[in-house]
């Protein structure tokens, strides 16, 4: 009789065999196996199933559960595997690899992969260099990323595109370089005929307004609009944000307005900022217009609406008014943070209001999903004095 180690062992291999490359159920057995070892030996033997090859979902959902399992090996092995086979001819599928290794932060097979693509008959492009730039970005390996500029193009013939100037001005921007990040965006544009896009204009903007350069973010945004590069939704928020954090909620609530004009529909972020900035700026029946308009406009409201217009309210300790919108923000299942319930509260019984504050409460205890029971004991406790 075999001893247990060796009888599961069979088990399991009488498992694989069953699972034959043409079978469908492969992939939800994939999903479902957690143990590192089992699902590595699955991977490889439907390492040709066409419908395996073609599922770029499951090649990240593997190799995300082996790195959280730090199997590192059995990432190496399988995608090295993958570069023996049929399919890595395709430059597609080999960006999948480079993207894969740094996902699971092995930069160095990543770029190795990169390097060697001739070695497996795949043409190197611009495609395969982003991805391999994009990696350096992503694990942050800012120092390398230099280096991968200088001197990858002239070695394999390659043309930055807009995309290689994106990720590079990414790269310069968090890293806290942002002259760099300009001169190279310029010295593209100039030297080599890759204009800069919406893209790149908006991460520079956004990264000097948030460094408190705002002459040079303001700048940006001119030199934009003069190149008939037309800002998009992002970079309306990206300086409606600076206007509100320098307390120009007018010059906001105008920007807003061009957005329309344009035909860019605001979203959330767009009206939260600019209802915010109203409170902050000691306009708080501006804010209110504003959020009554946008239900007369056909705008949808949200929880994070109803959020910032409660809690403001409860910092200018207005809680009648906070009651009100509160009130009808729970009665539609949009329940502010705990904080702002409790700040709330706390104001309502401050000022003599215990029926409303237990109205809240109420509200409060009929949420679906319910909140913690220790909050909920604590709110009890407050409307009792305890």
């Amino acid at each position: 009789m075999l001893p247990p180690s060796l009888r599961s062992t069979r088990r399991f291999s009488s498992t694989l065999k069953t699972l034959k490359p043409s079978q469908p159920p492969v992939l939800k057995t994939l999903k479902s196996e957690w143990d590192p070892h089992k699902l590595f030996h699955l991977f490889k033997a439907n390492a040709t199933n066409r419908l395996l090859v073609q599922n770029r979902f499951a090649f990240y959902d593997t190799v995300s559960r082996l790195a959280a399992a730090k199997r590192f090996d059995y990432i190496e092995k399988l995608l090295e595997h993958q570069k023996t086979l049929p399919q890595s001819r395709s430059e597609g599928f080999v960006i999948r690899i480079i993207t894969l290794y740094g996902k699971a932060g092995m930069v160095r097979h990543a770029l190795d992969t990169f390097y060697e693509m001739h070695c497996f008959k795949c043409r190197t492009t611009v495609k395969s260099f982003n991805a391999a730039l994009n990696v350096l970005v992503s694990n942050r390996r800012f120092h390398e990323v230099i280096k991968f500029l200088d001197e990858v193009p002239s070695r394999f013939n390659i043309k930055l595109d807009v995309y290689s100037v994106n990720i590079a001005v990414k790269a310069f921007c968090e890293d806290d370089k942002l002259q760099e990040a300009y001169l190279f965006m310029i010295d593209c544009e100039n030297n080599k005929g890759v204009n800069p896009d919406v893209v790149t204009y908006t991460t520079l903007i956004s990264a000097f307004y948030e460094d408190d350069r705002w002459e040079i973010g303001n700048g940006l945004w001119n030199r934009m609009v003069f190149k008939g590069c037309m800002p998009n939704l992002h970079t309306f928020n990206v300086r409606i944000q600076f206007l509100i954090t320098v307390r120009r909620a007018w010059d906001a609530n105008a920007l807003m307005g061009l957005m329309r004009r344009l035909g860019v529909t605001p979203d959330e972020v767009t009206l939260v900022l600019v209802i915010k900035g109203f409170f902050l700026a000691g306009y708080p029946q501006m804010a209110m217009r504003v959020f009554s308009s946008l239900q007369r406009k056909g705008y949808k409201t949200s929880a994070n609406i109803y959020q910032t217009i409660v809690h403001y309210l409860c910092k200018r300790e207005d809680f009648g008014q906070a009651y009100t919108m509160c009130e009808d923000s729970m009665r539609k299942n949009w329940f502010p943070n705990i904080g702002t319930i409790f700040m709330l509260l706390e104001g309502l019984k401050r000022f003599g209001e215990i029926d409303k504050a237990r109205k809240i409460v109420a509200l409060a205890e009929s949420r679906k999903p319910p909140f913690y029971s220790s909050y909920l004991a604590k709110m009890q406790s407050l409307l009792s004095g305890r």
